[in-house]
């Protein structure tokens, strides 16, 4: 019994980390204008760094998600705006 639960343990653990590998990098070049947070997480994962840019209350709070150079698109860094949930800029950089 024990050594069953251990593998499937095994197994789920590779399936859930094969899903995080399967984030293509390129598809950064996919985020359009208008589309919401969830949506951008879903299609290209967690930022490599986010700053609020602006949080007052009662009004849209404005933010900036940063998406460094990566294996599989390595001069490209990705800076995407948020305002209120929604992206407003999407700023692709070639870094070197």
């Amino acid at each position: 019994m024990m050594r069953s639960f251990k593998f499937t343990a095994v197994i789920l653990l590779a399936l859930a980390s094969a899903s995080a590998m399967a984030v293509d990098a390129r598809d950064r070049g996919f985020i359009r204008l208008g589309m919401g947070e969830g949506e951008v997480l879903l299609k290209i994962g967690k930022p490599d760094h986010e700053a609020l840019n602006r949080v007052v209350r009662g009004e849209p709070e404005e933010k900036t998600w940063t998406y460094f150079p990566h294996i599989r698109d390595p001069q490209t860094m990705t800076i995407i705006r948020f305002h209120s949930g929604q992206v407003t800029v999407i700023d692709r950089q070639i870094v070197r």
